[in-house]
């Protein structure tokens, strides 16, 4: 796995760094100081992005944003020391696949890389909290737009059991399917729903009722 860390303090840079090159399967091919270095910086496509959010000239959220647009493919998992409510309604908005608090275990964030590899999402924080704050979050705007998303039977079946952080290949098992077809369902999910991640989509599958708060 290609991990590229965008930190401006040069110190907790450093140790990220270190603490990932002992991580199996993982290394580090760049490291920025901030949003603007990251994009002259990078030469290959990285698997994850771990962003801090409080950085000068690009923050993360602005950072986030580009990187989404200009390589979907890219998962971002932003750290921060925050953790507040706005904080969170930040992350989700401009695109993160995940947040990490800066005061986790340093073990959790081998946890969190793969987790957001493999399920598309992250939260460091109790995601029933996470999802019943945003949930709540805009709730008429939402309520009209997801009121005319059509999604099939299986569709519904992938993402429940994503949203219980089964991976692909899980998913895969359990329904009797290939992973290519787990992931065509996947995308087939994001493109109906319009989320920028599958945090989105889950947001989108509670609010529909597929899933309870209470199975998290």
């Amino acid at each position: 796995m290609k991990i590229a860390i965008v930190e401006d303090h040069q110190m907790v840079r450093r140790a990220l760094c270190a603490l990932v090159a002992t991580f199996e399967g993982m290394s580090v091919i760049c490291e920025a100081k901030n949003g603007c270095d990251f994009f002259q910086k990078i030469k290959e496509i990285p698997d994850v992005v771990l962003l801090d959010i409080q950085m000068p000239v690009m923050n993360g959220f602005e950072t986030c944003k580009a990187i989404t647009d200009k390589y979907p493919e890219i998962k971002v998992l932003m750290l921060s020391q925050l953790s507040d409510k706005e904080t969170i309604f930040q992350v989700v908005k401009c695109g993160a696949h995940g947040f990490f608090t800066k005061n986790s275990d340093p073990d959790e964030l081998q946890c969190a890389l793969r987790k957001v590899t493999d399920n598309g999402f992250y939260f460091a924080n109790d995601l029933a909290l996470v999802l019943r704050d945003v949930v709540l979050w805009n709730n008429r705007q939402l309520e009209s737009y997801y009121g005319s998303i059509v999604l099939t039977n299986r569709e519904i079946e992938v993402l429940c059991l994503a949203a219980q952080e089964f991976s692909s290949a899980e998913i895969a098992e359990k329904l009797f399917i290939n992973v290519r077809t787990v992931e065509t369902h996947r995308k087939r999910i994001m493109e109906k729903t319009g989320a920028r991640n599958f945090l989105g989509a889950v947001i989108f599958a509670v609010r529909r009722n597929y899933i309870s708060l209470d199975s998290f």
